[in-house]
Order: structure tokens, then sequence, then C-alpha cells
């Protein structure tokens, strides 16, 4: 085990960013068992099972060994409380990376989506020197592209009917935003 990968924890106002624990898969699931999450996500399969978290939160430490992806709990700083995830793709051959989020409905609307992602973005700007990073989300969620608006991102194109979700086609919006340091030089 890379004990510097396992170790990185980043610090915002009110939020710890940490890796996640096999502690956690049972708050992880209970969190993720919510339609209305699983209807903005890619990925997330619904119902989500306790197998489910254990496999996701399993996968995380040799994904950032590779390089390939960091998943970070979203947790409260003083109660240690989970809140959601935040992930950083790295896509070392086109050096960018994608970050994805999600949080608990009863979580939602206190903007830790995104104090986690500005966090996120400085670790992949200063600490892994992305040149690009990018976020997607679904056009039925507006409030996605709000999070990344505030991070300072662009709208960069939509994707019209690109993916089928419960039987019905969704466009996948994207916004991207250039390492400022890159800019400069």
């Amino acid at each position: 085990m890379n004990d510097k990968i396992r170790t990185v924890t980043m610090t915002t106002e009110r939020l710890i960013l940490r890796p996640f624990q096999i502690s956690d898969a049972e708050t992880v699931a209970k969190l993720c068992n919510n339609y209305n999450i699983y209807k903005s996500t890619l990925y997330l399969p619904y119902p989500y099972t306790l197998e489910d978290a254990l496999k996701w939160i399993e996968r995380h430490e040799g994904n950032a060994e590779k390089n390939r992806a960091y998943e970070f709990a979203i947790t409260d700083k003083e109660s240690g409380e989970l809140y959601g995830a935040i992930a950083l793709s790295n896509n070392q051959p086109f050096n960018h990376g994608e970050i994805a989020y999600w949080i608990g409905e009863e979580y939602w609307g206190q903007g830790f989506a995104t104090e986690a992602s500005q966090a996120v973005m400085q670790f992949a700007f200063k600490e892994k020197k992305l040149h690009k990073v990018f976020a997607r989300f679904f056009s039925s969620n507006p409030a996605s592209g709000r999070v990344l608006e505030k991070l300072g991102m662009k709208q960069e194109g939509i994707l019209i009917d690109h993916i089928i979700k419960d039987g019905r086609y969704e466009s996948l919006v994207y916004y991207g935003i250039i390492n400022p340091a890159d800019k400069e030089s």
C-alpha cells in the first residue's frame, strides 16, 4: 500500500475530504439507495446495496495506486458525518481529469458539492498538474450545472440524447476549465 496515496486528505472551511474506509460502506449504501440520486448519476445502480458499496470502496486504493482515479469521502469537519463522495479521474495520456460527485439527498442545497469540488480542483491543478478538469451532468439536473459554474467552469457542449436511463434518453452537458497556471505560460 502506498501510504502517501492513502493519506491524501483535504480540509476546507466545513469539510474533510478523505479516503473511504470499509466502515463507511453502510452509510454509503444508505445514502446511495435513493432513486433521486440514482436518476442523476451515470453509474450508480438502484437499488444500491451494502455489497455495491463494499465493491466500490475496495477499488479505490488500486485506482489511486495506478494514478487512475482518486475517490474521497465528503465528511463534516467537526462530526465526521459522511455527506457524499467526490472523485477525480486522471486520464494521463491527455493530461485531464473528470470531477464527479454525489451528495446524500438530506444534505442537498448546503454547498457541500461546491466546497468539495473547489478542493478537488485545486488538487487536480496543483498536485496532479492536470491541464484541464471537466465534468458532465444530465440536462435534467441543472443544480449540478450551477455547482460547476461556481467553480469557474464553462459549458463546452451538450451531447443530445446521449444515454438511456430508465427507458428515457438523457442529454449530457459538458463543462470544463483549463488550469490557470497553464494559461499564464
